[in-house]
């Protein structure tokens, strides 16, 4: 007989949808942010920097509260969704990716800013006097010098979002096979006094946490030459 029941195997399941889908969004929402904000001079880079970098310093409970409050039905986000026939947000799967993408966003913009950061000018340079435009000069030379970046965006951002409690918990609440996510969950079994079920279900996040961490050390080049230094 399994230790985990149906409830908990939808949470898990649920969990890595939701992750998965995160990480696909943060990727493709985070990368051009991150290369605006590596090459930029403008003005704005430090405002920008300052909005994406929030979610580190602000408590999960602040922000999950001040999204439920935008997209609910007096929100501006709400109204916007509601007058498209798309519903509310809160309470859905859909408003779940939506805040992992906001609270995620650091954790896949920095890594990308600084490999890019750290690339130079030169391959560029070296790229436009043989032509290259624009897109074939990120796609041929930035993303292959970047790739740690890119590993370590991609890891951090998808384990991120398996970890989160606050705000999956204003936004999505705990709706069982619908927005229970995983953490919830073993929340759930510990206020039941369940230990043997938060056990099973902390310490598969235990040893997620610490393979995520051998991923970033082991295929991660830059992290072993600073742990070298």
């Amino acid at each position: 007989m399994s230790p985990l029941s149906a409830s908990d195997l939808a949470a898990v399941w649920l969990t890595l949808k939701l992750a998965g889908l995160t990480t696909v969004l943060l990727m493709l929402i985070g990368t051009p942010i991150a290369w605006w904000l590596a090459r930029t001079h403008h003005w704005a880079k430090g405002p920008v920097g300052a909005v994406v970098t929030l979610p580190l310093v602000l408590p999960p409970a602040v922000l999950g509260f001040y999204l439920l409050v935008l997209m609910g039905p007096d929100g501006p986000v709400g109204r916007l969704t509601a007058s498209l026939g798309l519903g509310l947000l809160p309470f859905t799967f859909a408003g779940l990716v939506v805040a992992s993408v906001i609270y995620s966003m650091p954790f896949v913009v920095q890594p990308l800013q600084q490999a890019f950061e750290a690339i130079g000018e030169r391959p560029l340079e070296v790229a436009a006097t043989l032509r290259a435009g624009p897109w074939d000069t990120f796609f041929s030379v930035v993303v292959p010098l970047a790739r740690p970046g890119f590993i370590t965006a991609s890891v951090l951002g998808f384990a991120h979002t398996i970890g989160e409690f606050g705000v999956v918990l204003m936004i999505g609440g705990n709706i069982p096979g619908k927005t229970q996510v995983l953490s919830m969950a073993i929340y759930n079994h510990v206020e039941a006094l369940e230990y043997g079920q938060a056990h099973w279900l902390a310490g598969g996040m235990l040893i997620f946490s610490f393979a995520v961490l051998l991923i970033l050390y082991t295929l991660n080049p830059t992290s072993r030459k600073a742990h070298r230094v």
